[in-house]
């Protein structure tokens, strides 16, 4: 049976499950809650695979926790440029640009896992660990939710809430997400509608609160829906937030510039308990080989300085 297909037949016997899906789709994993391995570890907003750890880091532990050697700007601005040409030539109009910043980590993942504030952590042994805060879908009494994150700021700037939510390129690129996002959502669901549209969080990181905008979007599936949730799924990938707008293209124009696969960074991680789910996109991402992803939405009016500035910010451990 294949990967969908299973998905789909424990969602029909309401067995709970969690699962991996990487950006390309080319090596998903799952296993129902009973035989879930010790190689992978997860926190979701409701269920953890171990219990939390009263232990608390010491200062020296902190100080450590991550050293960052981004590229320089001339680097970025190659691939910079590569998507605002794609841009002007309208074959996209939002691309997600990640760019790899190398990284001297001293603590060891499991201590990460154990202490990291974030509203997902997901960790598969030797390969990464994510510190994601965003939601990919929620499905909860046979509503599906997404909650798309597009537009990050210094949150210790003088009205920082307000920079953001009045900036017009940052409104242009996030209602372009927010559209995506509703678009796809019709695909599985009815009475698809925005319920609450760019509100601003702040997130804690090693280097100071970082601001964030999201939106949420909400629709009501068929009574059905449990015995097709792998389907479901994958009408919903990639996360629109993490490739853009029209995403086939995009998806294309990405593995080109970046060139390379991105692997797990930028997939989703969820856990399905036999009639609700929760689901992560797999963002703030450290892999096993010393290596972060981070990157961010391109428009024709990003400006390179503040873009390359949002890829270094976005590289951190929120570990405190």
């Amino acid at each position: 049976m294949d990967f969908v297909g299973q998905l789909n037949q424990w969602g029909a016997e309401k067995k709970s499950f969690v699962f991996l899906i990487d950006f390309e789709q080319k090596k998903p994993l799952a296993w129902t809650i009973d035989t879930c391995p010790d190689w992978f570890q997860y926190k979701f907003t409701k269920v953890n695979s171990i219990k939390q750890s009263n232990a608390k880091l010491s200062e020296i532990e902190k100080g450590i926790l991550l050293n960052k050697y981004p590229i320089s700007i001339s680097e970025y601005m190659h691939k910079f440029n590569q998507v605002m040409s794609a841009l002007h030539q309208g074959d996209s109009f939002l691309m997600n640009l990640t760019i790899p910043t190398p990284v001297d980590n001293k603590v060891d993942f499991q201590t990460y896992f154990n202490h990291a504030q974030s509203k997902y952590v997901i960790w598969l042994k030797d390969e990464f660990i994510s510190f994601s805060p965003e939601t990919f879908v929620q499905i909860d009494a046979g509503k599906i939710a997404t909650f798309p994150m597009k537009g990050t700021i210094d949150a210790s700037l003088p009205n920082a809430k307000d920079l953001i939510l009045k900036d017009p390129k940052e409104f242009a690129e996030h209602a372009t997400i927010v559209d995506l996002l509703r678009n796809d959502l019709s695909r599985v669901a009815s009475k698809v509608k925005v319920t609450n549209f760019r509100y601003y969080e702040e997130v804690p990181t090693q280097d100071g609160m970082i601001g964030q905008v999201s939106s949420a979007i909400e629709g009501e599936l068929p009574a059905n829906y449990a015995s097709s949730i792998g389907s479901l799924l994958y009408e919903l990938l990639p996360a629109g937030s993490v490739s853009g707008a029209p995403k086939k293209k995009t998806a294309e124009l990405i593995a080109t510039i970046e060139g390379k696969d991105r692997g797990y960074y930028t997939g989703i991680a969820g856990y399905f308990d036999g009639k609700n789910l929760d689901s992560c996109v797999l963002i703030r991402y450290l892999g096993a080989d010393h290596i972060y992803q981070s990157g961010g939405g391109i428009t024709f009016q990003s400006d390179l300085a503040s873009e390359y500035q949002e890829m270094i910010n976005k590289v951190y451990v929120p570990v405190f």
